[in-house]
């Protein structure tokens, strides 16, 4: 008999990852605490998280002074602190990787967002975090911008795993799979085993209700106000189905029984903001096999404490899923706007975030010198 909400995800097929990464949650022994207590399997981070990590408490403090010492530039220091972090997450997580041969144990560090439109520079950052980190179960995190779909194919044509991020709309999601199958196909050509090579595609959920609830709120006919809340499962339930459809073509098949692994759908930004809403809201409803949930520590203990797992609530409810932007065009509300601008947004935050990083470590670097 399963005893705890996180452990029955777990039996259905839902990878908990933790949306969460510092090195006081490393050597506190947090992490290994919450692999065990809560069955996290993987952990994402991402420019805010390393921000806020760096900016309070003293576990960056030895580092730091080596690196003054060594005069390290300012994005030297944060990609050595970075990697660093992802590297002892690897080796935690490494009894997971290996007793689910691959599937997780994964841990998850991001470009530069500034590179978020640069093809080419995004490539070649991907490669050189995958050999400093220089552990099997790291995952590269690139945005699926329009010049992200590039780099996408090539780091995974090079053998390297890739975790997709910042995809809010179903059409972008299409293209975020063709690029993983074209960078699979890449990768047998040259010779590469698939079956080391893993990939998730991040399908950012809160903040599609976010926007889209304030132009229901802005309408405020009953109508609109009935489908508050409701886009972004929606939303999510349709990028299911078009994984599963995706990946039983016989272009993935040839690819499958050649050993590579399909790309599972992730669910991210599923803190819920809306305090009149369940604040598990983003796990039970979108809890089906074969994706991950990456979530916020609020969220996680939320889910552990009080959520109610009642199995698949994905593959039963496309016809709903699809009703809801029905509904929502014939209000006016752009689905390719909203998502478009969510995209555009999701890039400029991280950014933000990341000069937010910058910022603390050259006052710090400065401070130890």
């Amino acid at each position: 008999m399963t005893t705890t909400p996180t452990a029955q995800l777990s039996e259905l097929g839902v990878s908990i990852w933790l949306d969460d990464l510092s090195r006081d949650r490393i050597a506190s022994g947090s992490l290994a605490t919450l692999i065990e207590s809560r069955n996290v399997v993987g952990v994402t981070t991402n420019p805010t998280i390393f921000a806020a990590a760096l900016a309070t408490g003293t576990t960056y403090d030895d580092q730091v002074v080596e690196l003054a010492r060594a005069d390290a530039s300012v994005t030297d220091a944060v990609f050595a602190i970075t990697t660093s972090d992802v590297a002892a997450a690897s080796d935690i997580f490494s009894g997971v990787y290996a007793s689910t041969n691959g599937r997780d144990g994964r841990v998850s560090i991001e470009v530069e967002p500034g590179l978020a439109h640069d093809a080419a520079g995004t490539i070649e950052q991907a490669r050189s975090l995958w050999s400093t980190v220089d552990r099997p179960n790291a995952m590269i995190k690139i945005p699926a911008t329009r010049e992200g779909l590039e780099a996408i194919t090539e780091t995974i044509g090079a053998g390297i795993s890739v975790n997709v991020t910042l995809i809010f709309s179903l059409e972008r999601y299409r293209e975020v799979i063709e690029a993983y199958l074209a960078g699979l196909e890449k990768a047998r050509s040259a010779g590469i085993d698939l079956s080391t090579i893993h990939s998730v595609a991040s399908f950012f959920v809160s903040r599609v209700d976010t926007e889209i609830d304030k132009r229901l709120v802005d309408l405020g006919t009953p109508e609109a106000l009935a489908l508050k809340s409701k886009a972004g499962v929606a939303n999510a339930r349709l990028a299911y189905e078009l994984f599963e459809a995706s990946f039983s073509t016989d272009r993935a098949a040839s690819l499958v029984s050649a050993g590579a692994h399909p790309q599972r759908p992730l669910w991210a930004s599923t803190g819920v903001k809306d305090p009149s809403l369940p604040d598990t809201l983003y796990v039970t409803e979108l809890a089906v096999a074969n994706t991950v949930n990456t979530m916020p520590e609020k969220t996680l203990e939320a889910t552990f404490d009080h959520g109610v797992i009642e199995g698949d609530k994905v593959t039963g409810h496309y016809d709903d899923a699809r009703a809801v932007l029905d509904a929502l065009a014939e209000l006016g509300i752009s689905y390719d706007e909203v998502t478009a601008l969510l995209e555009k947004e999701g890039v400029e935050k991280f950014v933000v975030s990341w000069n937010e990083l910058l910022d603390t470590v050259a006052a710090a670097l400065e401070a130890a010198r």
